[in-house]
Order: structure tokens, then C-alpha cells, then sequence
């Protein structure tokens, strides 16, 4: 493995046809490798299952030592490079997934959604890539802009955006802000210089259920996101924007949800976005020139588990939203749509050193040197993975056991009764798949455990994107009694 310290931040945007290192497979600019995962029915499983790796980045092969390459990297050998835990990134993935939406989509605005993970490097593959972004802070704002991000491309989200925020969306140029409540029309209509008009979009709640989970199901009246059709919240915010001078109603905005593998309610929400777009037109004589259909496609993070079909996706949505217009007598919108999760999800794994193993009662706990400091999800959404033992080879049948962390919680497990070989022991390795989306971008400081690196891999070079956070990192913030 050839290993480069230095933060290198670009990578050249390939997209020739042909085999890279270690048997890596590569494919022209419409991602034929990963619209594979992506474009496939949603089973989570390919040719590769025998493996066990069909929830891998595509690149990913089985060593004779039981060892995993990613992008030619060994698995076990970065994890003794750069320590663990550590976050291993397959750019050629990023990459595919971006070109993979991009055909499904070639008329609409692609548009990465950066609370999934974001760092400099993401930020330049993703413009490389042709997609635009959305941000939600000012903090993830700053940090594309100042990386060349174009901020015409940037839509800046968020239900309860501070003024500075605003104040910086405002400066560096977002292209879009989605208006999340009637409070922050005047906030932002006072603030917008003379002369300007900053464009905007209402970010509506269709009244549609969906998601894997209760916590990331946005799309209905009981949660925080959005303004309501059902109780006139979207249509009276709709008609203040119309009423200031320095703000331009462009379209509309919807996000049903998370971790959504059916296209069904994809389709509901542009129906019924389509119908409100004609009723804004009835009462305002405005024809809104966009709409946002959000993101929430889901990925596996096992074997077996659905995901979500984008070629299915675009061609029932692009059907929908033209029988919708057509019957409505309404132009066609420019669609944007927002992946995030399904873009970098699949291309990370996260590697993770065993500390002990211990039997109480009638479980085994596995425990490793990372947990909820480093992937809350399990915590909050019950997320199930599949991690793997690599860096030796076991011929040991397999046992039930449990994956736990190290802090002191004991709601820290990151995998529940799943096989593993009965002979695991402290040192072993274990690599997670599917782990590139909502782990660093969620991780904390508990138990002041810093937050590990991020190495992305690609034609057998790791370096890294993100150093791992030291005690001196954590304690410069403590300033004193």
C-alpha cells in the first residue's frame, strides 16, 4: 500500500473504461459500476454475495489472509498506518454514485445534501462531479465556499436558521434558502441588501408518511420541518414572500423523509406538490419555476436489505411530474433533488480494533475502541450493520455476539446479535460497511474520545482528508477557570 500523510485534497475526475488495481473495477462517466447498487432492484445483493460484500463499496475484494482491499488498499494495513478507529473512503464510489444520479437525472439539478458528510475533499468531488449542494449552517456554508464551491449552486436549508446564517447566505451568494418558517420571511426580508432580491423556496409538508424509522420521518404535521398545507401555514407564508420586494419565490420544497427504498412516495409528494403549484398559480398568477423534491433514498447497510432504485425513481417521477403538469396545465418545473445518504453511504467502511471479550449471562459483548462517539445512529434509529473480522483468516464456526463501544453508556452498541467467528479476540480488526453517511458529521466528544481520521482510498493510495482529533485539539477549547 502506498501511504501519503499530507491531506491531498483533489483527485483527477477519471472516466475512462477499463480495470484498475487489485482488480478494481471502472466504468465510464454515467457510473456503470455503482448504478449497479444504485440502479439495481432494491435487494442489497449482486454477483459479489458469495462474498458477503454486496453492501461494500464495489471495489472491495477478499485478501487469502482474510484481509479486505478497498480501491487496492488492504483494510488491516491502513488500520495499522493510521490507527483506529478510522474512516476509509472509496473515492471512485463518491464518484460513481454522483455520475449514477446524474444520468438518472439529466434534466434536473442534483444537489449533494452535505449534512451526510462534508470536508474539503468531499466538496471538490462533488463539484468535479457536477452536482450542486445543500447546506444547513453557516459553519457547512463557509466551508464549501471557501473550498471554490460555486455558492449560485448552493441551497442553504434549515428549520431554525440564526441570523448568522442568514447573514452569511446572504454575503457569499447562496442560490437558494428554503424557508422553513413565517418568522424567518421578515428576518430575512430585513436583512437582504437594497437593490437585491435573494431567491428563495417554502419548504411544505405534504402530508405524506415515510421513512425507516419514526425519527427521520418528515413529511406529516407532527414534526418540526416545514410549513403545513393542511392547516394553510405554507399557503399564508407563499403569499408573505409575494408581498416583499426583496425576496423571489422560485419554487417549492418537500422532504418526506429518510432511509425510503419505495418510490411510491416519491411519487404522492410530486402529485400533490404539483396540485399546490396550481393552486399558487390560481390565487397568485405566479407559475413557480422549480420544484425540490428532497432526498431520503435509502441505502444497505446489510445484506438482504432494500435500497432504493434511482433509474426507477427518476423514470416514475419524471412521469408523474409530466402527467401532473400537463393535466394541470402548468409548465414543467425545474426538478431538483437532494441525495445525500445514497451518494456517500455506501463508499465508507469503518474499521475498528477489539479491546475485549467478555460473556455475561447468556450474551457476548464484543467491545471495540470507538462506539457512539463515532456512530450515534444505532443509538438513535436502531441502524443494524454487518461488521466483518479482517486481517486474519478464521476457520472457527460462528457464535451470536454483540459489538459494543467503549463509553460509558450502555445504549452503545453498534451491532446486535450478529455472527461473528467464536474465536474473535482483542486486536482482531473489524471493518463496518456502509458507513461513509451520518458518522462523522454526527460524532461527538463524549467521554473526550477524539474523533477519528478520514483516509480515502483510490488506485491503491490512502491519504488522508481528515486528521484524527487529539487531546491537544479537545483541550485548546478549554480555556480556563
Amino acid at each position: 500500500m502506498s501511504v501519503q500523510e499530507p491531506p491531498v485534497i483533489t483527485g483527477p475526475a477519471t472516466g475512462a473504461t477499463g480495470t484498475g488495481p487489485a482488480g478494481t473495477r471502472t466504468g465510464p462517466d454515467t457510473g456503470t459500476d455503482a448504478g449497479k447498487d444504485a440502479g439495481n432492484a432494491g435487494t442489497g445483493t449482486d454477483d459479489r454475495d458469495p462474498d458477503g460484500l454486496s453492501v461494500w463499496p464495489r471495489s472491495t475484494r477478499p485478501a487469502p489472509d482474510g484481509d479486505l482491499t478497498l480501491a487496492g488498499v488492504s483494510l488491516a494495513e491502513a488500520a495499522d498506518r493510521f490507527g483506529t478507529p478510522v474512516y476509509v473512503l472509496d473515492e471512485r464510489e463518491v464518484r460513481d454514485r454522483c455520475r449514477t444520479y446524474r444520468a438518472a437525472f439529466p434534466e434536473a439539478d442534483v444537489v449533494y445534501a452535505a449534512k451526510a458528510f462534508l470536508c474539503r475533499a468531499m466538496t471538490h468531488w462533488v463539484r468535479e462531479e457536477g452536482l450542486g449542494m445543500d447546506v444547513c449552517s453557516a459553519g457547512e456554508l463557509a466551508l464549501a465556499v471557501t473550498t471554490g464551491f460555486p455558492p449560485e449552486r448552493i441551497v442553504m436549508h434549515g428549520n431554525a436558521k440564526s441570523p448568522e446564517d442568514l447573514r452569511t447566505a446572504l454575503r457569499l451568494g447562496v442560490g437558494r434558502i428554503v424557508v422553513d418558517s413565517t418568522s424567518e420571511i421578515a428576518r430575512l426580508a430585513a436583512i437582504t441588501p437594497s437593490g437585491t432580491r435573494q431567491k428563495v423556496m417554502v419548504r411544505v409538508v405534504p402530508g405524506i408518511a415515510a421513512g425507516g424509522h419514526a425519527k427521520v420521518r418528515t413529511g406529516t404535521d407532527d414534526q418540526k420541518f416545514g410549513l403545513s398545507v393542511a392547516d394553510g401555514s405554507a399557503r399564508h407564508a407563499m403569499t408573505r414572500i409575494l408581498d416583499q420586494p426583496h425576496l423571489e419565490l422560485v419554487g417549492l420544497h418537500c422532504h418526506i423523509g429518510s432511509q425510503i427504498a419505495s418510490v411510491k412516495p416519491y411519487v404522492a409528494a410530486v402529485r400533490r406538490m404539483v396540485g399546490l403549484l396550481a393552486r399558487v398559480r390560481d390565487r397568485h398568477g405566479v407559475v413557480l419555476p422549480e420544484l425540490n423534491i428532497g432526498g431520503g433514498h435509502a441505502i444497505a447497510h446489510r445484506p438482504g436489505e432494500e435500497s432504493m432504485n434511482v433509474s426507477d425513481l427518476a423514470a416514475r417521477v419524471r412521469a408523474e411530474l409530466e402527467d401532473g403538469c400537463s393535466r394541470a396545465r402548468l409548465p414543467l418545473p425545474r426538478l431538483m433533488l437532494e441525495p445525500g445518504r445514497a451518494i456517500v453511504g455506501p463508499a465508507g467502511v469503518a474499521v475498528y480494533r477489539i479491546l475485549s471479550v467478555k460473556r455475561t449471562g447468556a450474551r457476548t459483548f464484543v467491545a471495540v475502541d470507538g462506539g457512539m462517539s463515532d456512530n450515534p445512529r444505532p443509538a438513535l434509529y436502531g441502524v443494524r450493520y454487518a461488521p466483518r473480522l479482517i486481517g486474519r483468516a478464521s476457520r472457527t464456526p460462528p457464535r451470536r455476539v454483540t459489538v459494543v463501544g467503549r463509553h460509558c453508556e450502555a445504549g452503545d452498541i453498534l451491532a446486535d446479535e450478529v455472527a461473528l467467528p467464536g474465536d474473535v479476540r482483542p486486536g482482531d480488526l473489524l471493518a463496518v460497511p456502509a458507513a461513509g453517511a451520518y458518522h462523522l458529521s454526527m460524532a461527538s466528544g463524549y467521554n473526550l474520545v477524539g474523533r477519528p481520521p478520514v483516509v480515502a482510498v483510490s488506485d491503491g493510495i490512502a491519504r488522508v482528508l481528515v486528521r484524527r482529533e487529539s487531546l491537544e485539539d479537545m483541550s485548546r477549547r478549554d480555556v480556563g477557570i
